[in-house]
């Protein structure tokens, strides 16, 4: 399904999120219009394992330092925002020169990673400026009783992943 440049919704550590295929421009842009989202804010990846997100990141750019911060906080619900890859393309990234990435402990991201071989795309499962979804339900609601859906229980976390900018250490998303 990932590989046909679908567009998933799937339980995560506090929300049920939207993914796709990081690789196909069209899966992302389907993603992007069915969100309503600009493409310029970008986009966060989620890993079960750091080498699913390795090649998004000029790992070059990151002290040594700033890896062990990353690593004592992973996997779990903290997104970084790391020196992206020059390669990595804009519809991730937006108007950044960073990528935003995740390795998650919940046992459905890790399942569909690994099934997939690969990071996924993680976004809320919602309208832009919208409640996300936190219900299967919630998720037919906003994108239709056919959207393709990974059943399962979200995590206990109350809010979205704590984003942090590893290369000036702020904190950007701490809901």
């Amino acid at each position: 399904m990932l590989r046909d440049k679908n567009v998933i919704a799937y339980p995560t550590e506090s929300m049920f999120g939207l993914g796709c295929d990081p690789n196909s421009k069209e899966a992302v842009l389907k993603l992007l219009r069915l969100k309503k989202r600009n493409i310029e804010k970008g986009l966060i990846l989620v890993g079960s394992n750091f080498h699913q997100i390795k090649k998004y990141i000029n790992e070059n750019l990151l002290s040594k330092e700033q890896k062990k911060k990353i690593f004592s906080f992973w996997p779990g619900p903290f997104t970084f925002l790391v020196p992206a890859n020059s390669k990595v393309p804009f519809w991730l990234t937006g108007k950044f020169d960073t990528i935003a990435v995740r390795i998650s402990a919940h046992t459905s991201i890790i399942k569909l990673c690994d099934a997939f071989g690969e990071a996924l795309v993680s976004t809320s499962a919602n309208i832009t400026n919208m409640t996300p979804s936190i219900t299967y339900k919630e998720v037919f609601k906003y994108f239709g009783e056919d959207f393709p859906l990974l059943h399962g229980e979200i995590g206990n976390e109350r809010n979205p992943s704590k984003i942090i900018n590893i290369t000036n250490g702020k904190l950007i998303r701490h809901v």
